[in-house]
């Protein structure tokens, strides 16, 4: 016979409830005739006894405070550090979303550059659902890989092109979304890294110009920075930027992964008079961009914009966006084939991609994931005979080398990554970005938390990351017996029959 172990709440709560004055009164009492010292003990339970009779009879906000008192407390406050216990006493290696402890591990010692070699197997389960990397029986030398080198503007034929050295680009992030250190360090460390970064929608660039990288404007539904009041283009504003040294590309953002037909948020306790400024807004309530550019009702008119961004600036223009439909990308690519106007990059942004705030039914809900997006975009692009016409790049919880290859072999030019470069800042993933209560200070603008962020420390464990990254990609390119990454294809992946992005895997 099993016994049931049980606790009646009322019961408890009623005990508590009733010992809270007894036990005032007792130690009021030893005060008085044993010693003076007692009465400490006098004072907290006496300020636990109106805290109680507070809950119980004087607020009507919270039903359990109200029915069980203090007991019901320490059921909040078990509540708010659960996070915390799960992650540092409970959670698995494996178990931790959206990036487990041994994936954040990896990027903390790249970072630091430290060996990231691991003992005695894999923690996942092999059961033959997963994507695996094809390896040759006849590895390429490192030494005979070809050096990486992707120059965006090169198809359209003009004289500002842009070359990146190396296959990554920090993904947008504003300042706003991040405190001013951590913009300034991760454009350090882009800097000392030889890559580029996007500056994200949050206005006049002013933190990530200080650091003299190389960066992408990006332009978003708001056009923060570059916008008349009606939240139309402002084409002066945009040429203006473009012409900087600095910026070397432009990124017209159709859409984000994390929050897919809706625009950005930045909550009103991140909005400084500088923040409120810089973007042109107020900083009474929260910021939100519109779901679209006001300029893009249908294919013709996107094309259009793209066109008109393309003959503002005269450097490289992209796009970002993240698939609903992938006859919906197909339509977009034939009117950029028959208009003759294509953007020099698209961005194919996963559905896992994060954000400093977003609904939870988008973040959850909408969107298709990287891997079968990137896929299906590839193929449309191949299929109408354009794919020579632009490059593609790809965004969503690409921060580690082994699912960057998988981009790379499923079309992707280039990998753009946001959280991979937090975490290299020193992020322990506590789910505070939209709060302005970051305990790292990076997604923060409380000066007393952004202090304890060193610029010059974190732009080295950038550069460190990227480096480290660029050393295990180069590995495993040669471990396929391709001589760069440009020889990845689909045929380097072993993908399950019942994946979903196996639409035309061969049989063998």
């Amino acid at each position: 016979m099993k016994s049931k172990i049980s606790i009646d709440l009322h019961k408890l709560s009623r005990f508590v409830n009733l010992f809270l004055p007894i036990l005032a009164i007792i130690f009021f009492l030893a005060g008085l005739k044993l010693s003076f010292y007692y009465h400490f003990l006098t004072v907290s339970f006496l300020f636990a006894t109106a805290l109680n009779v507070f809950y119980l009879y004087l607020q009507n906000g919270h039903a359990l405070l109200r029915n069980f008192g203090l007991l019901a407390q320490g059921r909040y406050m078990l509540e708010s550090v659960g996070p915390e216990l799960r992650q540092y006493l409970y959670a698995s290696d494996t178990e931790e979303k959206p990036f487990n402890r041994l994936e954040r591990a990896e990027v903390y010692r790249k970072s630091q550059n430290i060996d990231s070699a691991s003992s005695f197997g894999s923690l996942h389960t092999f059961d033959a659902t997963e994507l695996k990397i094809r390896h040759s029986l006849f590895p390429t030398p490192t030494s005979e890989l070809t050096p990486y080198s992707l120059t965006f503007g090169e198809e359209r034929g003009i004289e500002n092109t842009h070359t990146i050295r190396k296959p990554y680009i920090i993904s947008a992030m504003s300042y706003g979304a991040l405190g001013k250190n951590a913009v300034r360090a991760l454009a350090r460390g882009a800097k000392l890294a030889d890559i580029t970064m996007n500056t994200g929608e949050g206005g006049y660039p002013k933190y990530h110009l200080m650091e003299g990288c190389d960066l992408i404007f990006q332009l978003g539904t708001a056009k923060f920075g570059v916008r008349n009041k009606d939240g139309t283009l402002n084409e002066e504003k945009l040429k203006e930027i473009a012409d900087k040294p600095t910026i070397k590309m432009i990124e017209i953002k159709l859409s984000q992964g994390a929050k897919p037909g809706k625009g950005g948020l930045l909550p009103k306790e991140k909005i400084s008079d500088e923040i409120a400024e810089l973007r042109g807004v107020s900083k009474e309530h929260d910021v939100v961009s519109p779901a679209f550019h006001s300029e893009c009702k249908d294919y013709t008119s996107l094309t259009q914009f793209i066109k008109r961004v393309q003959n503002i600036a005269n450097i490289p223009v992209g796009i970002k966006l993240c698939i609903g439909d992938l006859a919906q990308f197909e339509n977009m690519i034939q009117e950029f084939k028959k208009q003759d106007i294509f953007p020099d990059w698209i961005t194919i942004d996963g559905s896992e991609g994060g954000t400093g705030a977003a609904p939870r039914a988008f973040i959850d809900r909408v969107g298709m994931p990287l891997l079968p997006a990137l896929k299906g975009a590839n193929d449309a692009l191949n299929e109408a005979g354009v794919r020579n016409r632009l490059k593609l790049l790809a965004s969503g919880k690409l921060i580690g080398p082994g699912r960057q290859m998988l981009a790379f072999c499923l079309g992707a030019d280039a990998i753009c990554s946001a959280r991979g470069f937090m975490l290299s800042l020193g992020c322990i993933q506590a789910i505070q970005c939209g709060s302005n209560a970051c305990p790292v200070g990076i997604t923060t603008h409380d000066p007393k938390l952004e202090h304890g962020l060193d610029i010059s420390i974190k732009a080295a464990r950038v550069r460190n990351y990227v480096n480290n990254l660029k050393h295990d990609i180069d590995e495993l390119v040669a471990a396929t017996g391709c001589q760069s990454i440009n020889d990845l294809s689909f045929k380097h992946l072993y993908v399950p029959a019942d994946s979903s992005i196996s639409p035309h895997v061969p049989n063998n």
